[in-house]
């Protein structure tokens, strides 16, 4: 994987693929497809928008500092704590040492590994690209990654049986999206950083969800909070044109996802400063549920009680919107000549169907409209 002259991360083939090879990819590659669950592990009756769920609660990490480092309530870092503890690498992300607005692959073996990637990347990243590489030491590994990335170690089960194998844990955080190149370099221009005197960004964390800091070269420190980052109207969101069409921000093929928790989807002001942090986390499978309950035993989380579908709803509304319209978007897809993305298992079509025609053209129309002026393409925001 390559930063691209569109500051995406994008593969650069050595040789091109031939068909077999193409058709291969196509198979699970995020891009063209996304999957929950293989049907051995998911609920025969999985809910429509939430996936299998077979239980959710509300944690935190059992250390102060975890909780406070990490992007909300710490619960992925506290579980990958227990991981490394009881001797699994865990292959993630953290903030690249190269490229200041991307994360990097981060291969975890102890408690310091770990601290080291605590707290979100809302830049582009790869953690894959060092999938093969630990499948072929033969021993096993847990996964922390975006939806997507999971979706793809799923399919890709299906034709390497050394995943299955190895793999002991998929975990996620539910997902948003990233700040996209183009969005960044708009948020740069709006504080007045140039581009080129950035040494790091950082964020998310230390704090709930903590502030966005951009350091640059010469020391300077600029601050912004999570609200002033995002915007505070989601017309002022930034999101690449994969995660606007995308079905599955809950990760459903994980066996645990971690979400943030505020009452209707968005901290509030008083939030920003005084919430220590929690998360809702959503067990998938059975092999979930024994890596939670271990590790609230062992004392690596805090377990503040369970949680419903209903709560789901209030602190993730957007996810549920998204998915709701996923369907619609593939329709304006493909009426503009786009495939959008396929999807296996998800209830989409059903979904689509309980919109209101309205609505459903709306997202169908919508789509069609951002394709003709070039949002789904990598180089938009480079237009003069």
């Amino acid at each position: 994987m390559q930063v691209a002259n569109t500051g995406f991360l994008r593969p650069q083939m050595s040789t091109a693929l031939n068909s077999a090879e193409e058709n291969h990819l196509e198979t699970f590659c995020p891009g063209v497809v996304q999957a929950g669950l293989p049907e051995n592990l998911a609920d025969e009756n999985p809910d429509p928008v939430w996936g299998s769920v077979l239980q959710v609660n509300k944690v935190h990490a059992a250390k102060p500092e975890t909780r406070h480092r990490a992007a909300t309530g710490g619960s992925l870092s506290a579980l990958c704590e227990y991981l490394v503890d009881n001797g699994i690498d865990v292959l993630h992300v953290k903030n690249s040492t190269t490229e200041p607005t991307h994360g990097e692959t981060h291969i975890s073996n102890t408690r310091a590994d770990v601290d080291a990637a605590a707290g979100s990347v809302y830049g582009p990243a790869a953690p894959l690209e060092a999938l093969v590489a630990k499948l072929d030491l033969g021993k096993p590994f847990a996964i922390v990654a975006k939806p997507c990335d999971i979706s793809a170690v799923r399919l890709y089960a299906r034709t390497d049986e050394r995943v299955n194998d190895l793999v002991k844990y998929m975990l996620v955080m539910v997902c948003g999206g990233f700040m996209p190149p183009f969005g960044m370099r708009a948020f740069y221009q709006r504080v007045g950083i140039n581009e080129d005197d950035v040494k790091s960004v950082r964020y998310r964390g230390n704090g709930c969800p903590g502030p966005t800091r951009i350091e640059t070269k010469d020391g300077q420190v600029f601050e912004e909070t999570y609200l002033d980052f995002w915007g505070t109207e989601a017309s002022m969101w930034h999101l690449p044109w994969r995660c606007k069409i995308c079905a599955d921000g809950t990760g459903e093929g994980a066996d645990i996802a971690a979400a943030d928790t505020w009452p209707g989807g968005s901290p509030t002001t008083e939030m920003l400063t005084n919430d220590p942090g929690s998360n809702g986390i959503i067990v998938r499978t059975q092999n979930g549920k024994d890596l939670v309950e271990r590790a609230i035993a062992a004392g690596y989380l805090v377990n503040e009680g369970p949680a419903t579908i209903e709560d789901l709803n209030d602190w993730q509304p957007h996810q549920v919107n998204k998915k709701m319209a996923a369907e619609s978007r593939y329709e304006g897809c493909r009426r503009s000549g786009h495939r959008g993305l396929r999807v296996e298992g998800m209830q989409t079509e059903a979904l689509r169907k309980q919109l209101d025609a309205d609505v459903d053209e709306q997202q169908v129309r919508g789509t069609m409209e951002r394709i003709a002026i070039g949002k789904h393409r990598d180089d938009f925001g480079m237009q003069e």
